[in-house]
C-alpha cells in the first residue's frame, strides 16, 4: 500500500470520527439524550406546572410552593386511618426516603385527603411512625378543596372533579416533580417495581 493511500485512509478516518462526535453532540443538544440515555418526559399539556399552594405540616409550619422551588420532590395522597393501600404506600415511601433523605435538594410531600380528622398532632404521630424528619418529609393538611385541586390539576394523581365535602380522593399514585414544578413521572406506590423505578428516576432527574 502506497504512502498516499495510507494518508487518505488516516485522513478519512479522522474525518469520520470528527463527524460522529459532532453528530452525537447535536443529538444530545436537541433531544437531551446521548446513546439512548433519554431525559425523563414532561407530563401533562405543554407548559403544565404545579400551581401555587400553602399547607400546614406536621410541625404546624406553613409550607408553600416557594419551599420546593428548585427542589426535586415526590408527592402523594393518603389518610392516617386508611387500612387499605396507604400503609403499603407509605412503607414503600420509606424506601424512597431512605435513598435520598440526606440530599438537601430532595423532598417528599404527603398530603392528607381527610383534613377533618388528620390534624397537625395526628400527622405528627403518623410521621414519627414512619421515621420521617420534618426537614425533608412533610405531612401536609389544609382545606379539602385546595388539597384535592392540587391532586387533580397539579400532580395528576386523580382524574375526578371536586364535588363538595362528600368528595373523596383515594389514589395509589406517586408524582415525581422537578425543580421547575413539572411532573416528570407517575408511579404506583403499592408496587415495589414502580417504587424501584422511581428511586432510579430521581437519580436520573438529579443528573439532568
Amino acid at each position: 500500500m502506497s504512502k498516499k493511500s495510507v494518508f487518505y485512509i488516516i485522513f478519512f478516518g479522522v474525518l469520520t470520527i470528527a463527524f460522529l462526535a459532532y453528530a452525537g453532540s447535536v443529538i444530545m443538544d436537541e433531544t437531551g439524550s446521548f446513546f439512548g440515555k433519554e431525559k425523563l418526559p414532561v407530563l401533562g399539556s405543554p407548559g403544565h406546572v404545579i400551581g401555587g399552594f400553602s399547607f400546614t405540616d406536621q410541625d404546624g409550619r406553613t409550607i408553600t410552593s416557594k419551599d420546593v422551588q428548585g427542589k426535586i420532590y415526590v408527592a402523594e395522597y393518603f389518610f392516617t386511618t386508611c387500612t387499605g393501600i396507604c400503609p403499603k404506600m407509605n412503607k414503600n415511601m420509606e424506601k424512597v426516603y431512605a435513598a435520598y433523605k440526606d440530599n438537601p435538594d430532595f423532598r417528599i410531600l404527603s398530603h392528607t385527603v381527610d383534613p377533618e380528622h388528620d390534624s397537625v398532632p395526628v400527622l405528627k404521630a403518623y410521621a414519627e411512625k414512619h421515621g420521617a424528619d420534618s426537614r425533608n418529609w412533610w405531612f401536609l393538611t389544609g382545606t379539602k378543596k385546595e388539597l384535592y385541586k392540587l391532586a387533580r390539576a397539579g400532580y395528576m394523581v386523580d382524574d375526578g372533579t371536586y364535588t363538595g365535602e362528600e368528595d373523596f380522593v383515594h389514589t395509589q399514585w406517586f408524582s415525581l416533580v422537578d425543580g421547575e414544578g413539572r411532573v416528570r413521572g407517575l408511579y404506583e406506590g403499592t408496587k415495589i417495581s414502580d417504587v424501584d423505578k422511581l428511586i432510579t428516576d430521581i437519580k436520573r432527574l438529579m443528573d439532568e
